[in-house]
């Protein structure tokens, strides 16, 4: 498909601020001290960081790669250009991290494309997270490409995340989409998407600031599940996107929108636990409302009935 030259609008990719190294950290890393990592959380998350045993395995399907300018395995007969030259991963561990706060063991899951192994993966897994990331290529929703479709869209690793929302809504698997995660569950349901909101709203859905600080509010839809969880009309979420759900897939109902009407939450009344949000809770679980989305997916996973509503 022909396309235009890469675009800065590469969806929900978040950019921190380049944090800053204590003075006396950069003299220890000068002298090659190795410094051991000490899980010290707060008070709030001491308990939950510490898995217990039977904790339910948790699949943080990732699209989080980038391509590497030289290949790195040597040409053979039976080696694709793709197989020689393997992206690296570039998932962000505030997913996992989230996830352990919550109690579950995460596990990352690449979507490399190699589809022969969703039925093996699915079978171990007891829920999955769809991360955020770059683009879906609308080759996959039956499109054409926008101008300001983003880089790095891979059709190939889209439909592996495809065949993966696929296998486990066959499975019934407890699923949180984030943000890219909530596109690919509407898009595996037979949806589309906007591709570039600014045709469409004057409404800034990409923040300029810390991604832990929310930038605008949604409402919850009555009776949804993120109202359940939640207990509130209305949320502060951050906000990483330039595209969203336009025509919704088989089963999914409205959680959410924002004040201009774009999209924010998916879920489906029919599953045990389906929900997509288009922003990050991940980097938003010190907002309880916020990590009510892990919490309740891990109970679920669990095989545990939540008690609503989770964040009060």
């Amino acid at each position: 498909m022909v396309r235009g030259p890469p675009s800065r609008h590469a969806d929900d990719i978040i950019r921190p601020a380049r944090p800053h190294t204590p003075r006396s950290a950069r003299r220890a890393d000068a002298r090659g001290t190795v410094v051991p990592l000490r899980r010290t959380p707060a008070p709030r998350f001491a308990a939950q960081r510490r898995a217990p045993a039977g904790a339910p395995l948790i699949g943080i399907v990732t699209h989080e790669l980038r391509a590497q300018a030289t290949p790195a395995w040597a040409a053979t007969a039976d080696r694709s250009a793709r197989d020689r030259s393997p992206r690296r991963l570039a998932l962000s561990l505030s997913y996992t991290q989230a996830v352990q706060e919550a109690g579950g063991i995460a596990v990352v899951l690449p979507a490399h494309g190699f589809a022969d192994d969703v039925d093996a993966l699915l079978d171990r897994m007891d829920a999955l997270v769809f991360s955020g990331g770059p683009d879906l290529d609308p080759v996959v929703y039956g499109e054409p490409a926008h101008p300001e479709l983003g880089p790095d869209v891979d059709a190939v690793s889209d439909r592996y995340e495809l065949a993966l929302h696929a296998g486990a809504a066959e499975r019934d698997l407890p699923v949180l989409g984030i943000c890219r995660g909530m596109q690919a569950l509407n898009v595996a349901r037979g949806g589309s998407l906007h591709q570039h909101l600014p045709d469409l709203t004057a409404v800034a859905h990409r923040q300029d600031h810390d991604a832990f600080v929310p930038a605008h509010a949604v409402a919850v839809a009555p009776g949804s599940l993120l109202h359940r969880l939640t207990g509130d009309p209305t949320l502060a979420v951050n906000s990483f996107h330039h595209q969203a759900a336009d025509r919704l897939g088989s089963g999914l109902e409205v959680a959410a929108h924002a004040l201009d009407g774009t999209v924010e939450a998916l879920w489906d009344p029919a599953a045990r636990f389906v929900l997509g949000v288009q922003w990050h809770p991940e980097v938003l679980t010190h907002l309880p409302a916020q990590a009510a989305c892990f919490t309740a997916l891990v109970a679920a996973a669990s095989g545990a009935a939540a008690t609503f509503p989770l964040a009060a």
